[in-house]
């Protein structure tokens, strides 16, 4: 079993699209998968109730199927930071409440578990506590999603560095194309790649490119052909 939280370098760095990815490329494995998001914000009102379009692309890649509510048990309607989305809704999330909620699935021990953050290493919770207190409670080791564009290689290191200060594990890195001007100067683009990789100090699982892709499933199928496993070895 390898269980790993996914975090990014800031919101809409590519996130779920990594998670799906690398949850589809351990399905072509033949391992069993689950992801979790436990918290999202900008959830759509369904019949079934409030439903997370990112919670929603995890669970379609977790086999065997789960339900949602183990995916995602914590929706807010608002595209707002979650602490705030939250206590618009009159709640206030705790590390200790989200860290029970994931007991029971962790403890099914699937071939890959990923647990997707909201947001960057540093988004609050609540007003005491940060999201990626959840990944130090359950000592996970840490995939970074890396939104490739302007400006990405001083998130990327201030997030690596973080993340290593609160005593985890880098296990690897993904840069994924979000403005694809970053890569009309293919020179430039594939420096600023070496420069990740030589100052993140940790596995490029891979770099996701622009995909054409345009439905949830396809794009993680997608975006799987650009991924790797990480290695716990």
């Amino acid at each position: 079993m390898s269980t790993y939280f996914v975090t990014g370098t800031d919101t809409d760095a590519g996130k779920t699209l990594v998670a799906s990815g690398l949850l589809a490329q351990a399905r072509r494995h033949g391992l069993t998968t689950l992801g979790l998001k436990p918290v999202a914000s900008g959830c759509e009102p369904t019949a079934e109730g409030l439903r997370n379009i990112d919670a929603l692309t995890l669970q379609a890649q977790s086999e065997p199927t789960t339900p949602y509510a183990t995916i995602n048990p914590h929706t807010y309607a608002p595209p707002i930071a979650p602490h705030l989305a939250a206590r618009q809704a009159g709640e206030v999330p705790t590390l200790g409440e989200l860290a029970a909620h994931v007991a029971s699935p962790l403890a099914e021990g699937r071939g890959l578990t990923l647990i997707e953050g909201a947001g960057g290493w540093r988004v609050p919770l609540n007003d005491h506590e940060d999201l990626a207190g959840l990944a130090l409670r359950l000592e996970l080791p840490v995939i970074l999603v890396v939104g490739l564009k302007l400006g990405c290689l001083n998130h990327a290191r201030l997030s690596a560095e973080a993340i290593r200060a609160d005593g985890l594990r880098l296990a690897g890195w993904v840069g994924n194309l979000i403005d694809p001007d970053f890569a009309a100067d293919e020179t430039s683009y594939h420096d600023n790649l070496t420069t990740l990789e030589r100052s993140l100090a940790a596995p490029c699982l891979g770099v996701v490119p622009r995909l054409a892709a345009d439905t949830p499933a396809a794009r993680a199928a997608a975006a799987a052909d650009h991924l790797e496993l990480p290695n716990d070895d």
